[in-house]
Order: C-alpha cells, then structure tokens, then sequence
C-alpha cells in the first residue's frame, strides 16, 4: 500500500493531480490508514499508469474514463471498437494540425509584410492586414 505522498513521487506526478483525478472518479483510494491518509494498492497504480501514458498520446479525461471502462470490462469490447475510438482521435488530432498549420502560414504571412522597424506603429502591416477584414479571410 502507498500513501497518496508515496504514489505521486513513484509516478512523477504532484498529489493534487493524484487527488484530481480521485475526484473525477478514475481512481479511488483503497483504504485509508488509522490516521486518514489515503492509501493505495498496485491497482491504483498501474491505472494511473495507464492514465499517463494516455494522456501522453492526448486522451482528454473524458477519453481516458471510456477507454478506462473497456479495460475493466474488456470481455463486453472488441479490438474494433478500440481501435475506431483510437482512429476518431487521430481525425481529430490530424484535423488540429491542419487548423494549426494554416494559422502558422498567415502569421508567417504577416511576419513576412512587416519591416520591423523602429517607427511609429501608425503604418504598421500586421495592424493594417488585421483591421482589413478581406487580407484576414484568404
């Protein structure tokens, strides 16, 4: 059994983290101790294993609870339905990228029209472009 302290410190997390995800219910504490520290089993941390690792992928927590109860019942699920929940993911994380990448080409847009200079900013072209509705809507 580990204490909350115990378990954060082996998993690299702070205990407000560990307490956090005890509150959105994807852990729970084990027992507590005769002083009313909570304690933890390998169960727990082997979930919050689990649970790191899939936020590191980008699982939200809501994600990470879905796929948290096909792991508890793995008999009810099939590989398929794992896997198009992975592939819903990567559509969205690839549809991101794409959005991320055109903002980056029109801030590089706008890097690129200013001199930089140090005068007044009253003729500046990232402030004209911003203002002008039609140079924002390409």
């Amino acid at each position: 059994m580990y204490k909350i302290g115990e378990l954060a410190n082996m998993l690299s997390v702070s205990t407000d983290t560990l307490r956090y995800y005890e509150k959105h219910n994807l852990i729970s504490a084990t027992t507590r101790s005769a002083n009313g520290y909570r304690l933890y089993n390998d169960e727990v941390l082997q979930i919050m294993q689990f649970i790191i690792r899939a936020k590191g992928v980008g699982f939200s927590l809501n994600e990470i609870n879905d796929l948290l109860s096909i792991k508890v019942d793995k008999a009810s699920h099939s590989c398929a339905e794992v896997k198009s929940f992975t592939e819903d993911k990567l559509q969205q994380v690839n549809q991101k990228i794409a959005e991320l990448s055109c903002f980056k080409d029109s801030l590089q847009l706008l890097v690129n029209a200013c001199c930089g200079g140090d005068e007044e900013a009253t003729n500046c072209s990232i402030l004209s472009a911003l203002e002008n509705v039609d140079a924002t809507n390409q």
